[in-house]
């Protein structure tokens, strides 16, 4: 069975946006999109309305869900659209259907201003543990918000695509990370900007005479690093265009800061085994709080 692009829908805004972004992803991709309505089995608006009709609810999701099929096969004709409906925990089974898929989208509420945007317990359940890439949209993404603006100025889907980010730990260079972020450059036929962040060393708090000199060595070293990881990379991906930024400072900063015109946000996650389960780390979650651009959490080991 061939993977899917799949995404998990409902009637929210961020669902649409989701919906919208997975299309075109399939589209690059060339592979069939999978729609996906998940039920629970004791639906919350049932439970908090008793004189809801759970028969009414069952219609409403098969509604939702091929009207979002039907609006995509007209704005994306050349796509293959299938839907799916599920009854169980939503993010059990979004875990589950994940396994099966090439990525998995899902939506992200906006908020505005310093307060970044609303990754809901569902979404950060299943970015936390999923083994397949998950990508989350924000609500009101649109096609031209990943790409350059045009010869006039103005937004375009025509236009070439924004640089993809990578947030790289050169301690952590997992294959399966760097050829997702490789592999969506080269997709889009856009620039692959490799985030590498290194600490600030301890000395230059205290101004101790030759930090000047600490501090370009460090520097040097670092860039000469994240080069050296990347080389085999550039060779096997040629006509992706490689920016390298190594930045002396916060990690999950340097990444934000540097992904403010990005198309898509690649960073990793580790799949763990531990007792104490599985977790996001700090990085990837100030990018999906904090990054408008779509962002994808690829597990790694």
């Amino acid at each position: 069975m061939s993977r899917t692009v799949t995404v998990g829908v409902d009637d929210s805004p961020e669902s649409g946006a989701a919906a919208e972004w997975a299309a075109r992803e399939a589209l690059l991709r060339g592979l069939a999109l999978k729609i996906m309505y998940i039920s629970e089995s004791t639906p919350r608006v049932v439970a908090r309305t008793p004189l809801l009709d759970p028969d009414a609810y069952r219609h409403w999701a098969e509604q939702v869900t091929s009207e979002s099929a039907d609006g995509i096969r007209l704005r994306h004709p050349g796509i293959e659209v299938i839907t799916e409906q599920l009854t169980g925990t939503p993010a059990d089974v979004l875990c589950e259907v994940a396994g099966f898929a090439e990525l998995l989208v899902l939506g992200s509420r906006a908020l505005g201003g310093l307060e970044g945007f609303m990754v809901g317990s569902v979404s950060l359940g299943v970015v936390a543990r999923a083994e397949r890439p998950v990508v989350l949209v924000r609500a009101g993404e649109q096609a031209a918000d990943e790409h350059e603006m045009d010869p006039a100025g103005v937004p375009s889907a025509a236009a070439p695509f924004r640089p993809v980010v990578l947030g790289l730990d050169t301690d952590q260079a997992d294959d399966t990370l760097l050829e997702f972020a490789f592999d969506a450059a080269a997709r889009r036929g856009a620039a692959l900007r490799v985030v590498h962040a290194w600490p600030e060393p301890p000395t230059s708090f205290y101004r101790f005479a030759g930090d000047a000199e600490l501090y370009d060595t460090l520097e040097r070293g670092q860039a000469t690093l994240l080069s050296k990881v990347l080389h085999p990379w550039r060779q096997r991906f040629p006509d992706v265009e490689v920016i390298e930024a190594s930045r002396c400072g916060s990690a999950a900063q340097v990444l934000v800061n540097d992904s403010r015109d990005a198309s898509l946000v690649v960073v990793g996650r580790r799949i763990r085994t531990r007792s104490f389960g599985a977790r996001i780390g700090h990085v990837a979650h100030s990018a999906l709080h904090h990054i408008a651009a779509p962002v994808a959490v690829v597990a790694h080991s």
